[in-house]
């Protein structure tokens, strides 16, 4: 009886490990010169995103609870299709958010990542129902369904991804995909 308790403590431990991670976000969450909390599935910050006001192009910073940059999205403007950069703190691009040429509904995204697997975003965009995949298989999930409070949705994230990252897509999606850009 022993041993067998302790192999189902092993067992919990092991699905614990598996867990994906959930955060819950804002429809159209920041404006230029607004910011924004990012909860965890607990409803604690977990991120500040940070709309620079004053900008030609838009601007959105990526804080830590404690205030520490992150990440910041960029706007890039003379594009053929839409395109937002996302950067590290020293302004190397960690990924490239581009709008699918060919799909009036805006239902297709793709996402570069220098020298790493490029994301593929499906699913109805406008109102936060898709996914993200990387070689085919999902690493994240953006829905509605999740929340009554209609201008929430959450991000369901698998583990080992990058989260900051997954989380910055998300937010440049949003703000890609708002009727009023």
């Amino acid at each position: 009886m022993v041993f067998r308790g302790r192999r189902e403590e092993r067992h919990e431990g092991r699905r614990e490990e598996r867990r994906a991670v959930h955060y819950r976000m804002r429809q159209k969450l920041v404006s230029i010169g607004d910011d924004y909390w990012i909860e965890d599935g607990d409803g604690r910050r977990a991120y500040k995103v940070d709309g620079k006001a004053l900008r030609i192009r838009e601007t959105l910073n990526f804080h830590d609870p404690h205030g520490a940059t992150l990440l910041r999205i960029q706007e890039r403007m003379m594009r053929v299709r839409d395109t937002m950069e996302i950067e590290d703190p020293g302004g190397r691009t960690v990924a490239r958010v581009k709008q699918a040429m060919i799909t009036p509904l805006r239902d297709r995204m793709t996402v570069e990542i220098p020298g790493g697997a490029d994301l593929d975003v499906q699913g109805n965009l406008l109102d936060h129902e898709y996914k993200i995949e990387a070689d085919g298989r999902p690493i994240a999930e953006v829905s509605k369904r999740w929340f009554r409070v209609a201008d929430t949705y959450g991000v369901e994230i698998e583990p080992g991804q990058n989260e900051i990252l997954v989380l910055a897509v998300t937010t440049v999606i949003d703000q890609m995909t708002s009727p009023d850009r």
